[in-house]
Parts: structure tokens; sequence; C-alpha cells
């Protein structure tokens, strides 16, 4: 078997391979559901760093842009508002 990361020991990656492959589906959902909540914190965590004014519906409205793209995001939920405290 060819191993995947560089920075990972072959055997343990060969364990966590199995592990994954031997994983219930809820488990697999439920890890997938995880890893999606902390790309969105971190994705908050940025837009509040780039954008320290903006409110909490802004910071959403921008999250809606990372995530569906700007013309999806835009149909949905309406142009984004440009203002001083998002430029």
């Amino acid at each position: 078997m060819n191993t995947h990361y560089s920075d990972t020991n072959p055997k343990a990656e060969r364990i966590q391979i199995e592990l994954l492959r031997s994983a219930p589906a809820w488990r697999k959902i439920q890890m997938v559901a995880q890893l999606n909540e902390t790309v969105r914190t971190l994705a908050m965590s940025g837009l509040t760093q780039r954008h320290p004014q903006a409110t909490p519906a802004e910071l959403r409205r921008l999250l809606a842009d990372l995530i569906l793209g700007e013309t999806l995001a835009a149909q949905v939920y309406g142009p984004i508002r440009k203002n001083k405290r998002l430029s």
C-alpha cells in the first residue's frame, strides 16, 4: 500500500485508514459535519479579523459569499451592502 502523507508514519496511516473504513456510516457523517463546523468557525474568525466593524449579519453575508460564491450568494441573499465597514 502506498502512503498518502509524507508526515505520517506508514504504520499509523494504515491504522487510520482501517479505522475510517470500519467506521459506521453515521460516524463518518458525524466526522464530516464536525469538519464542516470547524471550517465555518475558522472562516468566520478570518472574516471578523478582516472586518472588525462588521455586524453579525454582515459577517454571515460575507460567509455566504465564501461558501456559495458571490453570484449564488447574491441570488439567495441579495446583493451585499458595500459600506465603509466592509471596505
